[in-house]
């Protein structure tokens, strides 16, 4: 593609990495047949393509852009599935954030939108918060009724209530006790043979903080100590994702200095993760502060050492205590961890080894329709997503259902009956632990 920022432009690094990635695309289109919004709406600027052609005119033009603009923008759910399409190796991602910090800087939503996206950005990645919002939207789920329902026909943006109204449909009927907190460490079972820290995460420390007990269990079992970082912050994925770039930055940087200090105390092999969301970010830490002199180093070696739970857990040889081959289970790859993070096939090889019947779901590449906080912001598609996610997944006869992100899970659990956990809850249980609770 054929761009003309001048040469004042290119001296900023940003536009000068938009630059690159936008000539790379040689407008093929294959990236408009797995992109879950052209698949459903086949309209071409709610394409990768389109969209490219959007960003590239606001960033050439260095202009604000306009309420369609931003509408279809908004629409992109950074499932990157189009990045593992692409032939030319289009950098999708560092250019759709790059649009949302330019529109977060140069747009003025309408107010409403504004309060809802501040809201998000303050209670989600603050625990103690989110679990208060969360108890207030069981309390007001009651409510609900007098809202107006998500609608599966994807229209006009929704407004202020039918976010709402997502957000309740979202929220857990009763949420479990916390899990540990920052500065406990477990030691290692037997011999020890390396030392993690374990992202404690946001959302799912208040959702499911079994999941991170059920890392913390097999990790232990097979000889690695576990600690979980006093100082660590949210990793930033939510509010990079909104374009809030001086924030997710911010906490990138404190998450830096925290890991970079538990090293050097201890020793870290690894910083593990059992969120994918939040892992394609803490991988990409690295970018995000490429420019920074002081932390551009320590955040290389932090993306380094980040690995997907599952993607750590692929270097032991697991025994498994029992065999489960009664147990089918339709794995869902999560969008950033098969497009993110290019880990598809190891967390099914994890589980089949330990003795479940593994079943690939059809359509397997689209998007659930969590996308971090866009089935709040987005909740139409989201919805029509979210369904024809769960109609494929009931093809296989599941008896449970397993991914790698909380989102995901959150997201498809509220459209089935099928019990959904985390894939580490079920390695847990197939190498000593206990049956998870849902199954």
């Amino acid at each position: 593609m054929k761009t003309e920022f001048t040469l004042a432009q290119l001296a900023d690094p940003d536009i000068a990495v938009a630059d690159k990635i936008l000539r790379a695309c040689v407008h093929c289109g294959f990236c408009t047949a797995t992109c879950p919004t052209y698949v459903l709406l086949g309209d071409e600027l709610d394409s990768p393509r389109g969209r490219i052609y959007l960003i590239k005119q606001m960033l050439e033009k260095d202009q604000a852009p306009t309420a369609d603009v931003v509408k279809h923008i908004d629409r992109c759910l950074s499932c990157l599935s189009c990045m593992t399409t692409c032939p030319s190796g289009v950098h999708y991602m560092h250019l759709v954030d790059q649009a949302r910090v330019r529109i977060e800087e140069t747009f003025q939503r309408p107010l409403a939108d504004r309060l809802l996206r501040a809201v998000l950005a303050y209670v989600l990645p603050r625990p103690r918060e989110f679990r208060l919002a969360m108890t207030l939207a069981r309390l007001g789920r009651p409510l609900k009724a007098l809202l107006p329902a998500t609608s599966a026909s994807a229209g006009p943006a929704p407004g202020l209530l039918r976010r709402l109204r997502a957000m309740l449909d979202l929220a857990p009927g009763k949420l479990p006790a916390p899990g540990p907190s920052g500065g406990s460490v477990f030691p290692a079972q037997g011999a020890r043979r390396g030392r993690v820290a374990l992202l404690q995460g946001c959302a799912q420390a208040v959702l499911a903080p079994r999941i991170n007990q059920a890392a913390i269990n097999v990790l232990t079992r097979h000889g690695i100590e576990v600690v979980l970082v006093k100082d660590e912050q949210c990793c930033g994925a939510l509010t990079h994702h909104m374009g809030q770039d001086a924030d997710a930055l911010a906490k990138a940087r404190a998450n830096v200095d925290a890991w970079t200090a538990e090293a050097r105390r201890g020793g870290l092999d690894a910083i593990l993760i059992t969120t994918s969301g939040c892992g394609t970010v803490i991988k990409d830490y690295g970018h995000m502060l490429r420019e920074d002199p002081q932390y551009a180093a320590p955040a290389a070696t932090v993306s380094a050492l980040a690995k997907d739970v599952s993607e750590y857990l692929a270097g032991f040889d697991l025994q498994p205590t029992s065999q489960h081959d009664d147990i089918v289970v339709a794995y869902h790859s999560a969008c950033s961890l098969q497009h993110g993070q290019k880990i598809t096939s190891i967390p099914k090889e994890l589980l089949s080894k330990s003795g479940f019947v593994v079943k690939d779901i059809p359509e397997s590449h689209l998007c659930c329709g969590s996308a971090g906080t866009y089935n709040i912001l987005q909740p139409d598609i989201a919805m029509k997503l979210r369904d024809r996610k769960v109609a494929n997944i009931a093809t296989v006869r599941p008896n449970v259902i397993a991914a790698g992100n909380i989102g995901c899970m959150m997201q498809i659990a509220s459209g089935t009956t099928v019990p959904v956990v985390h894939t580490v809850e079920l390695l847990d249980w197939a190498t000593g632990g206990p049956r998870p609770g849902l199954i």
